[in-house]
């Protein structure tokens, strides 16, 4: 057993704050390297996530996946039932990739832009790759995996500080899916 995604990811970032340390980023040619290595770094990404969308897309799987979502932080009511297909949830957990890809770039360019760091900029060409490789999606339509076990949809979400906050992870036991449909809640078929 392999150490866990956080656990690299904290080496990575410690080493490569010490490696920018000693990279001159004054230096006009270095910094359009760096910056040019981030821009291709972001690239390689987006084509990652456009080529797992064709693979979700060539495939398209209709099985039905019906699964509890859980409540918003705070809320008194109880988890929403959702039935709908392997082709929809894996469409839109890829969407959800993209965005969230997308938001890490325009943060970026605010923070090199607007407050000129630079240092970031070589932590965020490796960190979001590595993410993109190691998602549950990628091992799945790129590296060819089973959809079971930590693979099983719907997928649990990964434990970190936000995790906690947003309710749980989403139930699809037998058990939690029939108490859901007893109570009438949600349960519109989404396609």
């Amino acid at each position: 057993m392999g150490l866990s995604p956080q656990i690299t990811n904290l080496i990575i970032i410690l080493g490569m704050m010490q490696v920018a340390k000693k990279i001159p980023f004054e230096d006009p040619n270095v910094l359009n390297l760096c910056r040019a290595l981030y821009a291709l770094s972001n690239v390689v990404i987006l084509a990652i996530h456009l080529y797992i969308m064709n693979t979700i897309n060539k495939k398209k799987d209709l099985t039905t996946l019906k699964y509890v979502e859980p409540a918003p932080m705070g809320s008194t009511e109880e988890g929403k039932l959702v039935t709908t297909t392997i082709h929809a949830y894996d469409l839109a957990q890829a969407k959800q990739l993209l965005r969230s890809q997308m938001m890490g770039v325009f943060m970026m360019g605010v923070m090199h832009l607007y407050f000129k760091y630079t240092n970031p900029l070589l932590i965020q060409s490796i960190i979001p790759l590595k993410g993109a490789f190691e998602s549950n999606l990628a091992k799945i339509h790129i590296f060819g995996q089973p959809a079971s076990g930590d693979l099983k949809r719907p997928f649990k979400q990964s434990a970190g500080l936000m995790a906690g906050l947003q309710g749980g992870a989403a139930q699809s036991d037998k058990k939690a899916v029939e108490a859901a449909e007893r109570a009438g809640r949600g349960g519109a078929k989404e396609e």
